[in-house]
Parts: C-alpha cells; structure tokens; sequence
C-alpha cells in the first residue's frame, strides 16, 4: 500500500505518522530528543525515516517535514529560527535524508492547519484561519483553497498582531500581541506568581475563583478582539481553535462567544463559527504528509 511519512518537529519530540493517500494511518510514532545534544532532533528524524519504512515493509512514497520557523522559499528547509533547535537553520532535509525524492518542509502552524483541513475540523473549508494556544500563539490560513505563506513565510502568524502598543515586545518585536495576553510563556508574569500554568488558572476559574475569573476572561476578552480582526482581515468561513489550552473546552469557547459576538462584523446575521481543532498532538505530522503528498517529486 502506498503511504507518505509526515514528520512535526517539536521542542524536544518528533512526532511521525505513516499515512495513506486516502488518509488511512498506518502508524503513529512520538520520540523525545535531546534539545542540548547537536542536531540530536535531526538523527531522530533520521531514525524514524528509515525505522517506519522498514516496519511498513516498502520505502514510503514521499516524506515531508513541518518544524517551527519560517521556511525557505523553495520549501526545502527551515530559513529562520533563532534561539532554538541549534542547527536547523537551512538544514536541507533531502540531502541530510540522502533521498532522490524532495522532502517539503513547512512551518509547524501551517502544517496543522493543513492536517485539519485534509482530514479534520477544516475538511471541506476553502477559506479558514487557525490559531493554536499553548506557550505561545501559532497560526495559520488558508484562503481560497490555497494555504498562505507570503513572500518569506510570514503569512498566517497570526498569534504575533498588536493589540497594546504599550505592552511588552513578543519574539517577534510586535507589543502587545494575543500571544503577551494568553499566551502560556508568561503566564506567572500576568498572575503575579499564583498561577504556575494557564491550566491552573483555568481549573481556578471553573471553581468560582473571582481573580481567576477575571484574569482569564480578559486573556478572552483579547483573543475575541484579536478574531474579529481577522475577520475582517481574511473573511474566513470557520475560525479553527487548537493546541493545548484549547482542551479547556467549554470554559474557553463558551465565554469567547460571549466575547467575540457583540464585536464581530456580522453582515446579514452571518457569524463565522468558532471549532475546536480534532486531530490533537499529530495535526502538525498529518499535515506535513499531505503537504509532501502534494509536492514532493
């Protein structure tokens, strides 16, 4: 049976499916790595390129990779990623995997938002934008079928907008972005210490905790702004909702509602729904196998 493998870099994983054309998994794979070793994520991958193929018994016929940063404009690695993951930068994957067919590589956002839309809460979607909550804000868009990029790969950053030109500076420069408001990296900051994690604000919060209710319901009170600009923006027909804090389930999307309708442009009644992401922690892998089902030669 033929099958493409797709692979999500993560900060310290990889996570890996072996997938059919028509979307059947054949195997799901998750390997931890060492983030100090040198390119120790990249033998990783290496390993589970040649270990899925032997355990599906025939080469795969394509392979494609997502990882964070912004990728080259030939898709053929990660161009930019400071900080982390020492290394990546312009690793050119069909080299280092020694393979005479291309690997496509995609940012991790878009390869998500790519994976809903091939087998998810997006199928079907010709125009959807996606945010993914977790230590920071992720995002992606797809508009009129085609998923957006821009010119150096910047498109669909969507967690890296301004809403406080006051605030403080996210990774990327901007001040004020949805990501300083809900994002999980400064959690501690925006609570004064009480609250290690965003999940521990938000079991405060479903037990009553006033504080918690306030602290939380002004992170929604940003991401609701933060949507309806995108509204605006990209005219999507459904705003797809993923990562970790996402799990909150009806303690995030219920008051976002609240939050998001009185503001939205709602021309003729139309409001643009809220979905919860479906494919969980392999969106990103689903993604980069399709992403390399389409491309690679």
């Amino acid at each position: 049976m033929d099958y493409a493998i797709g692979i999500d870099l993560g900060g310290s994983s990889v996570k890996a499916v072996a997938i059919t054309n028509a979307g059947e998994i054949l195997q799901r794979e998750n390997r931890d790595f060492d983030a100090s070793g040198q390119l120790d994520f990249a033998e990783t991958i290496k390993r589970l390129f040649h270990s899925i193929q032997e355990k599906q018994s025939h080469p795969a016929t394509c392979f494609g990779l997502a990882a964070p940063g912004l990728a080259s404009r030939d898709n053929s690695a990660i161009a930019h990623m400071p900080g982390r993951l020492n290394g990546l930068e312009g690793l050119n994957w069909t080299k280092y995997l020694n393979t005479n067919k291309k690997v496509p590589v995609l940012n991790d956002a878009h390869a998500a938002l790519l994976g809903e839309s091939w087998l998810g809460a997006a199928k079907g979607l010709q125009d959807v934008i996606m945010l993914t909550l977790g230590t920071g804000v992720g995002g992606a868009a797809i508009v009129e079928g085609h998923l957006l990029q821009g010119a150096i790969g910047r498109a669909g950053h969507l967690g890296h907008n301004c809403l406080d030109m006051n605030a403080p500076v996210d990774v990327t420069g901007i001040p004020g972005s949805i990501e300083y408001f809900i994002g999980n990296y400064n959690i501690q900051e925006r609570t004064n210490g009480r609250f290690p994690t965003t999940h521990d604000l938000i079991r405060a919060y479903d037990s009553g905790d006033q504080q918690a209710e306030r602290i939380w319901h002004r992170s929604l009170q940003a991401l609701a702004c933060s949507i309806s600009s995108y509204i605006n923006i990209l005219d999507p027909e459904a705003v797809i909702i993923g990562g970790g804090i996402a799990r909150a389930g009806k303690s995030l999307f219920e008051p976002l509602e609240k939050f998001l309708r009185p503001i939205e442009w709602q021309p003729g009644g139309h409001k643009v729904p809220l979905i919860p992401a479906q494919l969980g922690e392999f969106a990103g892998a689903m993604g980069s196998a399709r992403n390399a089902l389409q491309n690679c030669g």
